[in-house]
């Protein structure tokens, strides 16, 4: 898949994991749920460099099921309108404005996915399909 032109770098996207991250721990909702899911922050944090620097520039490190790995965990419907909004947040701070909108549109269809394969729409239900690689 083609990447959009874009000026964002490895570093760049370290720096916004960082400190997204270091803000999702002391958030009075989003904080429980993911400290209770995470032993190791700073392993944790790599791991989604990885992740987003194969998502938004096609660096191919990424090695993982995210959807598996959101099972199983006390997620709510409105945890992602959360999480979105300090992602856009923290991008905005920390990015150019193409690239901020860039990387907010990836976190929003990414979320989309995620609400849906865990049957968090209205009216939804998990898709019940098997995890390979979980």
């Amino acid at each position: 898949m083609a990447r959009d032109s874009t000026t964002l770098t490895v570093d760049q996207i370290a720096t916004l994991v960082d400190r997204f991250y270091d803000r999702i721990q002391v958030h009075p909702t989003l904080g429980p749920v993911f400290n209770a899911a995470v032993d190791d922050w700073p392993g944790h944090k790599q791991l989604l460099v990885s992740f987003w620097a194969s998502v938004a520039l096609g660096a191919g490190t990424y090695r993982g099921n995210p959807m598996a790995k959101h099972r199983g965990h006390p997620i709510e419907y409105g945890h992602f309108d959360e999480w979105l909004e300090l992602w856009l947040e923290t991008c905005r701070e920390l990015l150019l404005p193409d690239d901020a909108e860039r990387m907010h549109a990836y976190a929003t269809r990414i979320g989309r996915s995620l609400r849906g394969g865990l049957g968090l729409v209205p009216g939804g239900k998990a898709l019940g399909l098997p995890v390979i690689g979980a």
